[in-house]
């Protein structure tokens, strides 16, 4: 049986309250606790079982999995918290606010520990492959986590250079979870592949769909304020894209733009530079691009198409806030 997205995420919330990570002291683990019951739409632990089920059915050993992308994924939002010194995640105080700074260091560091508890719980026989993969994936996390935090102190960048971060950051952890949980199916090392590529195209259309909603988005439908990056004078791909227009002129005037202090004139004349030096339209292009590029990928694996139809329909979600 196939359940959909929202199945499947009650089925991992229900774990994780079902199984808490609790210990003693108290201290530690009750920040992890707090961290885990935060909510989100468990993305990721769903990619998993999706693709157990793609490939046959999700067994103990795919939740298993599951949780373990679950609480490393949460593991790294702990940390980036700390580096970002951000007060709210998910609507509520971050844990380095909630309780201190060291207390987050640890607890985010037993859950990453914790992580791996969790995945070497799998069936014996995929245990060499899980690892590799899990164990490349973290590495690469945290190199995108560097980059960004590289690039915020760099005056000149290539969009190839964004590209490459927000697919170690971001895309790789998706791609990676709908792997993970097609070797706990036994799937072969091409459908595999396959499906991992779907997911990494999948995560860059929608990190670049981001980027453009903070500037573009119906400000009722996006959920969050709109042209926040532009004020943050964030290095998104819309920016980096205006810079590579070739139009100095152009170049100038954004840059000076940035320097507006007074915030609604500031996001309006940047906004009005994303469009007259094309990154607006070079944005949608990226995003159809990698889009078509995740769809074609889920289209070449050798099952029945109505099996994918969870993955397509989870792909539109994550895809329909409106371009």
């Amino acid at each position: 049986m196939q359940h959909n997205w929202q199945d499947l995420a009650k089925i991992v919330a229900d774990k994780l309250e079902a199984e808490p990570i609790k210990g003693e002291p108290k201290e530690l683990y009750e920040p992890i606790v707090y961290t885990l019951s935060m909510g989100g739409k468990r993305i990721r632990p769903v990619l998993v079982l999706m693709a157990a089920e793609l490939f046959g059915q999700a067994s103990e050993s795919s939740l298993s999995i599951a949780k373990a992308v679950e609480i490393f994924h949460n593991f790294t939002l702990v940390h980036d918290d700390i580096m970002d010194e951000a007060p709210i995640r998910r609507g509520k105080q971050t844990v380095h606010e909630k309780w201190n700074r060291d207390i987050a260091i640890l607890s985010g560091d037993v859950m990453f520990v914790k992580a791996y508890q969790e995945l070497c719980l799998t069936k014996p026989e995929h245990l060499v492959r899980l690892l590799s993969l899990f164990n490349q994936t973290a590495i690469e996390v945290c190199e995108g986590q560097q980059m960004d935090m590289n690039f915020e102190q760099e005056e000149e960048l290539e969009l190839a250079d964004y590209l490459h971060m927000i697919k170690l950051k971001t895309a790789v952890l998706l791609a990676a979870s709908l792997k993970l949980g097609a070797i706990s199916a036994d799937a072969d090392t091409v459908q595999a592949d396959l499906l991992y590529d779907f997911g990494l195209n999948l995560g860059l259309a929608f990190q670049i769909q981001d980027d453009y909603l903070d500037a573009f988005a119906d400000p009722d439908q996006f959920g969050k304020k709109v042209g926040g990056d532009i004020v943050a004078n964030k290095k998104t791909y819309l920016f980096l894209a205006a810079l590579e227009s070739g139009d100095e002129t152009g170049k100038v005037a954004l840059k000076k733009a940035m320097q507006i202090e007074e915030e609604p004139a500031k996001i309006k004349e940047v906004k009005a530079l994303f469009e007259s030096l094309g990154a607006k339209q070079k944005a949608k292009e990226a995003i159809k691009h990698y889009s078509d590029k995740a769809m074609n990928a889920l289209a070449q694996i050798e099952r029945p198409e109505e099996t994918k139809k969870p993955l397509q329909e989870l792909a539109a979600f994550l895809m329909q806030r409106g371009v």
